[in-house]
């Protein structure tokens, strides 16, 4: 059975991927992941405020008291020579390419322009395989244009390909007004991958306390059906490789992203939610039901359920919206 399949110019074992989150914050916890049969793994994002807030707090400790004795400055080397949150995410990176054979996937989590291509050159330093660019922007200003937006995407793709070797992947949100499109740009402005989709995660409100809190909520395997639905549109039409995230749950799961096209499947909270191994009963499940169905490979069953290649392209299109509605059936 061959469950191999490429993705970001890398050959991996099978298409199960770790996507970025907390199980990727120690050496050992990658290993139990490579260990239970992960193909490579996103690690946790470095985020562009943790940059600048820790940046900042550095920079007002070595000048706190300098207007007063103004030798004091002279020891200390200047601010802008330390980088201490990022400085513990390039050794991570650096320990995870000495401690597992798997690929290691970098993440970088900004908007910044300037933040972008110098923290990107030092991961690709550390040693990461492939970067994956988690552009987590909310247009909370009524007066930024859709057009305005979509140019942060193109902008900071290309000064990063401009600034690195290593291959570049791109998270989108599901947002765009034309979503088909925003991928094609990116596909042209040298995209290595697109990951369908990036989970923007809504505040919630404290009544006891009447304020506004953070709310995560884990995925289900419902939430795949949007990603699956872009992933079918998109295959066939873009260069760039597409990585399902959202909604991986099961061996079920995997199989209908890859049908519709994903050349990797990015797993997280199922992981969060029973752990590590997984992986393993997934890919065991996996192999089971291609066995029964005479699938020998991944890439025999790859896109075979693309909007390209069924019979009644217009399912994955708006056609299929009445069909859904009456399809439903009420109990009273």
């Amino acid at each position: 059975m061959d469950l191999t399949t490429k993705y970001l110019g890398l050959k991996l074992k099978n298409p199960l991927v770790p996507s970025a989150s907390p199980l990727s914050k120690t050496v050992d916890r990658v290993k139990m992941l490579e260990d239970a049969g992960a193909s490579a793994v996103v690690v946790y994002s470095l985020f562009e405020e943790q940059i600048e807030h820790e940046q900042g707090e550095f920079d007002h400790y070595m000048s706190y008291g300098t207007e007063s004795f103004a030798e004091a400055l002279s020891y200390f080397p200047m601010p802008e020579e330390y980088n201490l949150g990022p400085e513990e995410y390039l050794k991570h990176i650096s320990n995870l390419k000495k401690s597992v054979d798997i690929p290691i996937i970098g993440s970088l989590n900004g908007v910044s322009k300037g933040g972008w291509m110098k923290y990107a050159k030092l991961i690709e330093e550390a040693g990461a395989d492939a970067l994956e660019l988690n552009v987590y922007y909310v247009a909370s200003n009524i007066n930024d244009d859709g057009a305005k937006v979509e140019e942060i995407y193109i902008r900071d793709l290309r000064a990063i390909k401009s600034s690195i070797k290593i291959p570049v992947s791109i998270k989108l949100s599901p947002y765009f007004s034309s979503i088909g499109n925003m991928a094609k740009r990116l596909d042209e402005a040298g995209a290595d991958g697109l990951v369908l989709f990036n989970r923007f995660y809504q505040p919630d409100i404290d009544l006891e306390n009447l304020e506004v809190v953070p709310n995560l909520e884990l995925s289900t395997s419902n939430d795949l059906r949007l990603p699956m639905r872009w992933i079918a549109t998109l295959y066939g039409k873009v260069k760039a490789n597409l990585a399902a995230t959202s909604g991986i749950h099961t061996y079920q799961d995997v199989l209908k992203a890859l049908m519709v096209g994903s050349d990797v499947t990015m797993i997280c909270s199922e992981l969060l939610a029973n752990g590590v191994q997984r992986i393993t009963e997934i890919l065991d499940d996996l192999q089971v039901w291609m066995g029964k169905n005479e699938y020998k490979s991944i890439g025999m069953m790859k896109g075979s359920m693309s909007q390209k290649s069924i019979a009644d392209p217009a399912a994955f299109e708006r056609a299929n919206y009445m069909k859904a509605l009456n399809s439903y059936k009420l109990l009273v």
